[in-house]
């Protein structure tokens, strides 16, 4: 079992795995032994046919059934090109952000704030969306609907017909349609994440559709503050359909 010492695990600033360092033409440095890590593995529960037909967008649930071992390797035990520096999201949220809280918890996801996830900034785990803590509030507001945008979109059947590049470019595509509605200075942030995944303008024409719908869903939903008890959790995952 490769092995890495203690001192690279507490230090490790940017990690990723073997491919992902790859695609972003950087090489991980023979001998480099890699950081083992626990990454959940989601399954699907499907519903019985005559529950899923009175709810075609709720066919297949996503479930957590487990973890495995990967390894991941820091930057530093890579070479290659560098990576793009990243723009900040600037502004004031306003009460958007408690709306967006709120809109969050009408549809039955659960919201945690987690230092162990860096250097990511958010995750979505199906049902579960989990942010790096200390994000200025324009930061974490964008990160915040970066993460709803995989939960309304990527974590039912459409996941089976989309790969990771175009997930992620409909999803920071909502961050910067919401974040400009209500006002935040994004700069250069979503192209430079887009970039990041090799993401570009024919694939945003394709998605543009879905980015318009999610990105309506969440706008109306922070018009007003939601009541969570007269909200039904499929409202805003139906967008997926």
């Amino acid at each position: 079992m490769p092995h890495v010492s203690n001192s690279l695990t507490r230090s490790a600033t940017h990690v990723a795995g073997l491919y992902a360092w790859n695609q972003l033409g950087r090489r991980v440095k023979k001998g480099e032994k890699g950081i083992q890590i626990l990454a959940p593995m989601i399954g699907t529960k499907r519903k019985k046919d005559a529950e899923a037909e009175q709810d075609i967008t709720k066919q297949n649930v996503p479930v957590l059934v487990g973890f495995r071992a990967v390894y991941v390797f820091d930057i530093l035990q890579t070479e290659g090109k560098e990576l793009p520096e990243h723009a900040s999201v600037k502004g004031e949220v306003g009460e958007n952000r408690d709306r967006l809280i709120d809109f969050i918890a009408t549809q039955g996801i659960e919201l945690e704030f987690n230092e162990r996830i860096a250097p990511a900034m958010g995750m979505s785990y199906g049902g579960k969306i989990v942010l790096l803590p200390g994000q200025s509030k324009a930061e974490e507001f964008s990160t915040l609907v970066h993460e709803l945008a995989h939960e309304m979109l990527h974590k039912a059947d459409r996941r089976t017909t989309t790969t990771k590049v175009v997930r992620e470019t409909e999803a920071e595509a909502i961050a910067f349609v919401v974040g400009k509605a209500v006002g935040l200075q994004t700069g250069t942030a979503s192209a430079d994440y887009i970039q990041l995944y090799h993401g570009n303008a024919s694939l945003l024409a394709e998605s543009l559709e879905v980015i318009q719908k999610a990105s309506a869903v969440i706008l109306a939903a922070l018009k007003t503050k939601p009541e969570i008890e007269e909200q039904q959790p499929q409202d805003a995952m139906a967008v997926a359909s």
